[in-house]
C-alpha cells in the first residue's frame, strides 16, 4: 500500500487534506454519527479533524492512484505498442496504405514518437 504523494483527499462537507500529511485514519466509536464518521491524524498536529466520510473510503483515496493518472498511463503504454508495431510495417505497405487509404503512416509514428518523449 502506497500513500500518493501531494494528492487532496475528500473527507466530506468541503474539507480536504494532502495525502502525505495523513498519519492515521481513525474510525469513530462513541457519538459516531452524519458528520462524524472518522478521525484523520495530521503529520504536524495534536488534535484529530473529524471526518464526515466513512475510514474505508478515506483509507482507498488516499492509496488509489486518481483516475486520470491511471488512463494516462495506460495511454503512454498504448502509444509505445503502437509505435513498436508501426517500426514493423514494411515501405511497401506503408506505401500502399498512403497511396490508397490516406493514412501516412511514418507522420503518424513521428508524432507520436514526440507525445511519447515529452
Amino acid at each position: 500500500m502506497r500513500i500518493q504523494s501531494s494528492a487532496l483527499v475528500h473527507l466530506g462537507f468541503g474539507k480536504y487534506v494532502r495525502s502525505d500529511q495523513v498519519t492515521a485514519v481513525i474510525p469513530i466509536e462513541e457519538e459516531r454519527g452524519p458528520g462524524r464518521r472518522t478521525f484523520i491524524h495530521l503529520q504536524g498536529h495534536t488534535d484529530p479533524i473529524v471526518a464526515s466520510r466513512a475510514e474505508d473510503s478515506i483509507v482507498r483515496d488516499l492509496v488509489q492512484e486518481p483516475r486520470e493518472v491511471t488512463q494516462s498511463r495506460q495511454q503512454q503504454e498504448i502509444l509505445h505498442d503502437l509505435l513498436m508495431d508501426l517500426s514493423n510495417v514494411n515501405p511497401t505497405v506503408r506505401r500502399i496504405v498512403r497511396d490508397e487509404g490516406g493514412l501516412d503512416l511514418e507522420r503518424l509514428e513521428q508524432r507520436i514518437r514526440e507525445v511519447v518523449e515529452e
